[in-house]
């Protein structure tokens, strides 16, 4: 089996407060889908865009997640943060996906929302990074120079 090939970049973001952050935009999907309304996913929308696109060292779910983790003593454990902005950005495109196409094809934006939901899972509680998979398979096979 092939090695994931991430971004890369200097700066680093502590690696239980990522999983933190993706279990409570779990959390937010699961409330979505028990009440039918779209606004939890809108709110989703605006926090994976502030941690996609904005230089913000915090958005309002990973400081909460970072107020728990100290809260909970977890203790710190360093990972790049270039994987997690790419993420970010597909978690972004698929929460967006979700409320846009909920109103018109609820069964369309029930399942982008479930398989958002199932990559924040993947993250929180198997520490598995969904957007390195897709930038392994997906990005890099397309966008990499061929020698």
């Amino acid at each position: 089996m092939r090695s994931l090939i991430c971004p890369v970049s200097p700066l680093r973001v502590n690696r239980n407060v990522v999983r933190m952050t993706g279990f409570m935009m779990a959390t937010m999907i699961a409330l979505s889908v028990l009440t039918g309304s779209t606004y939890f996913v809108a709110v989703i929308v605006v926090d994976y865009g502030i941690r996609a696109f904005t230089p913000l060292p915090y958005s309002p779910f990973s400081w909460l997640a970072q107020l728990m983790v100290t809260a909970l003593r977890l203790p710190v454990h360093y990972q790049a943060k270039a994987p997690k902005i790419f993420a970010a950005r597909v978690g972004f495109l698929f929460a967006l996906a979700t409320v846009l196409l909920y109103p018109v094809y609820p069964v369309a934006g029930l399942v982008v929302g479930l398989t958002l939901m199932a990559f924040a899972l993947l993250e929180s509680l198997a520490d598995i990074c969904a957007g390195c998979l897709v930038y392994t398979y997906v990005v890099w096979p397309l966008f990499s120079e061929r020698s």
